[in-house]
């Protein structure tokens, strides 16, 4: 009834030599923040904060590069699903995986056509309390090529997600709207303000001009997934995509990247003029705002300026979402850092590209005055706002920087089960396979003063993992041998006075694998007596086994060490060490 369970777990010393092992290179850096993930391309960001997290969402960039074999152009057509990743100290992001867009909208009509499904491009997404149901609600809107806007619902971040609707919501017969052979209605940007009231803003791929006229508001009826009226222009000059809404002290905040038209100082003065304005021309490819208090009267719109610049990073174009979190406010944009390295360095062929990366820098915004300063780009990234906790039970798909694992071994093993760990419909019980060589980095582990005493890995197949501080290529601070056919929790002993104080930099690094996933992982306080925090559930059927795998009828009368198994009621096996 029981499989026998083989583990063997060793402890060793920093002074112990590091066996020969080539390590997967760090193309992220351990000084960078940027990009958010150091092995996915994922773009056009937008973000919410929701119980002391930051959920991040972007276009799949990764769907299309790994559908055009690892080459040549994006040409954005193959992305039909939407990335996740959430943090909570700005620097270790969790991958929640991605929402199948596509099957989502399977059932979406195809009469007329450029009401049916496509692509899912440029996420914006909010949420809401309803007091009616007493639940909360979040709702995601994405462009369907330029055909128009379509909608996602879900009662949690990472889902499940519906489709609430058979049909886009904004298309070209939406009253308002830009018409079809014209502008696009597509890089949907959704708020919703102090009264509660929704609007979405919307168009692009206007005229080359100074004032293209492609740039949409709408009310939203209060379900969020119906248009409140017709759709209104805003009047923003230079406007080419990338259309996000805030509302910032009662201020609507509506954000755009500028188009490459020629800028003539004669005209940018006539408009100054005309508005009463003293903002600066914005120069191509930037991110520019515009203030309101009346989203829908076009004349209330003020251009007050440019916050982002061109991102650079190897990317030609830009997109950006302004986003408060723990009373600060950041700037998440994508560039191409990723793609570069990995280009430089021979990893993709010379003319892959452009695959694009998330990135965040803070930004600054004073709240009464709703300015937005200038905000600088680069690899630094945000700084970390917390330090992670290690006796907290950790997803193995929270890094703040890995190697050698690739986006396509991130595997939705269990698709049918019942129980999940992430409530994605589109990818459950998430597990990073690993490759001999491969490492996963996490960032400001705070051990406290007394120090770990034992850590668990979550993990399956038969392998070697091994815990080093500093740098990849240090010694072992403690190493897991295991071999298990079932996702398993493997507990070793640690000599506490290795893991105190706060570690900048804790690898796990795998020098053996054959068939190796990892699912989560936990660190004991030595000041804690017991294991009981590595698992809250409580075991149904249990057994003990020494380290030969044979069964034993009363593990108190067993001299040396004992290894307790159990499944909870979830069906989940759990392993773990005793004396």
């Amino acid at each position: 009834m029981y499989k026998k369970l083989f583990i063997a777990a060793a402890l060793t010393t920093a002074g112990i030599q590091v066996n020969a092992q080539t390590l997967a290179t760090d193309y992220k850096g351990t000084s960078n923040n940027n990009p958010i993930s150091a092995n996915i391309f994922c773009a056009d960001p937008t973000a919410l904060e929701y119980n002391g997290r930051l959920y991040v969402y972007g276009s799949n960039d990764h769907q299309q590069f790994i559908k055009n074999g690892k080459k040549g152009e994006n040409s954005y057509g193959d992305i039909k699903s939407i990335v996740v990743f959430s943090t909570d100290d700005m620097v270790n992001w969790t991958f929640h995986g991605t929402i199948d867009v596509k099957k989502l909208c399977s059932g979406w009509t195809t009469n007329p056509w450029y009401q049916g499904f496509g692509v899912s491009w440029a996420p914006s997404v909010t949420w809401r309390h309803n007091e009616t149901t007493n639940k909360d609600e979040f709702f995601l809107y994405f462009c369907n090529s330029s055909h128009g806007v379509g909608v996602l619902k879900a009662e949690s971040p990472i889902g499940p997600w519906k489709s609430p609707l058979n049909k886009l919501l904004i298309h070209y017969d939406t009253p308002g709207a830009n018409a079809m052979g014209t502008n696009a209605n597509f890089d949907p940007g959704v708020t919703i303000d102090d009264n509660g009231v929704g609007w979405l803003s919307f168009g692009g791929l206007g005229p080359s001009t100074i004032m293209p006229e492609a740039a949409r508001i709408v009310k939203l009826k209060p379900s969020m997934t119906a248009v409140d009226g017709s759709a209104v222009k805003i009047h923003a000059p230079y406007h080419f995509e990338a259309n996000e809404l805030n509302v910032i002290d009662g201020k609507y905040v509506y954000t755009y990247c500028s188009n490459w038209a020629n800028r003539s100082d004669a005209e940018w003065n006539a408009y100054k003029q005309e508005h009463g304005i003293t903002a600066s021309k914005p120069n191509a490819c930037t991110m520019c705002y515009m203030v309101s208090d009346n989203p829908s009267d076009p004349d209330s719109w003020v251009y007050k300026g440019v916050y982002g610049p061109h991102p650079g990073m190897g990317t030609n174009n830009n997109h950006s979402h302004l986003q408060k979190f723990q009373g600060k406010y950041y700037h998440i944009y994508h560039g191409a850092p990723l793609m570069e390295k990995w280009r430089s360095a021979g990893v993709i062929e010379q003319n892959c590209g452009i695959f694009r990366s998330i990135c965040v820098n803070k930004a600054t915004v004073n709240e009464g005055t709703q300015k937005i300063s200038q905000v600088t780009t680069n690899l630094t990234g945000a700084t970390a706002i917390k330090n992670m906790n290690p006796y907290e039970l950790q997803e193995a798909e929270t890094m703040a920087s890995c190697g050698g694992v690739d986006y396509e071994n991130y595997t939705n093993i269990q698709k049918n089960t019942s129980v999940s760990t992430l409530g994605n419909d589109a990818s459950k019980n998430l597990q990073v396979k690993m490759a001999a060589g491969s490492w996963i980095q996490q960032r400001n582990l705070d051990f406290g003063t007394t120090g770990a005493s034992k850590f668990m890995l979550r993990a399956k197949g038969t392998g070697t993992l091994e815990i080093r501080i500093g740098r990849p290529g240090a010694a072992a601070s403690a190493t897991v041998e295991f071999s298990s056919t079932t996702m398993e929790d493997h507990v070793v002993e640690l000599d506490p006075s290795q893991f105190t104080g706060n570690k900048k930099l804790v690898y796990f690094v795998v020098t053996a694998a054959t068939n190796v996933y990892l699912d989560a992982w936990q660190f004991t306080d030595a000041g804690v007596d017991g294991i009981s925090e590595l698992n809250n559930s409580q075991p149904v059927m249990q057994q003990s086994y020494d380290l030969s795998g044979r069964r034993l009828s009363n593990s108190r009368q067993h001299r040396g060490i004992v290894v307790e198994q159990y499944i909870d009621k979830n069906g989940v096996k759990h392993s773990r060490k005793s004396f």
